[in-house]
């Protein structure tokens, strides 16, 4: 921090190639990557690199005001560069992204529906208003009912406490914070915090 509001640089894409090719030799589950803040191009190039299966795009369709500034879709560009590149790596777009907010005030319902039929986004994504922060039960049910075909995510906030009733409306949780040590961001995964949340949404 603070994020590139455009295009991250070249250290970056290297480092996230080195450190996401560390992790996929001792994790067999599928992966995604994420380039923040919302680089698209840069995260299909390092999910092509290293073998990844999706991409989270955290401003895919619309233009939102940010702390990096205007951020705008890059679906056209994003699309093409997929295409370019031969390979089926999925991309989740975040629906209201957190720590920003609509240049235009628009329905969550419609920039769902954009997301999907418009930005052609394979999944979607629901946060809160900042990292950490929950989603709201009753925006994800208004996602889920705009766009009921495609995978939903909450993107923020899933806790132990949280995660069966989130996972009654989406398909899956995206977790940083409440598996961080004292849940702290920053901090290192703290494996206790892992298993008591994934004992959790499996219960």
């Amino acid at each position: 921090m603070p994020f590139a509001a455009t295009r991250v640089d070249a250290a970056t894409v290297a480092a996230m190639g080195v450190a996401i090719g560390e992790i996929r030799r001792i994790v067999t589950l599928p992966f995604g990557v994420n380039v923040l803040r919302s680089d698209a191009l840069s995260a299909l190039a390092v999910a092509s690199a290293t073998g990844a299966r999706f991409v989270r795009v955290n401003v895919h369709v619309g233009a939102v005001v940010t702390d990096q500034g205007l951020l705008q879709s890059g679906a056209h560009d994003s699309l093409r560069y997929r295409r370019l590149l031969g390979l089926d790596i999925k991309i989740l777009a975040d629906v209201q992204a957190k720590h920003g907010v609509p240049l235009a005030p628009i329905p969550i319902e419609q920039e769902a529906r954009d997301c999907v039929e418009r930005g052609l986004a394979d999944g979607l994504v629901v946060t809160g208003v900042a990292t950490g922060q929950p989603a709201s039960l009753h925006d994800l049910e208004r996602v889920r009912e705009a766009a009921p075909h495609v995978p939903l995510f909450v993107g923020s906030g899933a806790t132990p406490e949280t995660a069966a009733l989130l996972l009654s409306v989406a398909d899956g949780l995206i977790v940083g914070t409440a598996v961080k040590r004292d849940g702290l961001v920053a901090n290192p995964v703290d494996s206790r915090r892992v298993k008591r949340l994934v004992e959790a949404a499996r219960g």
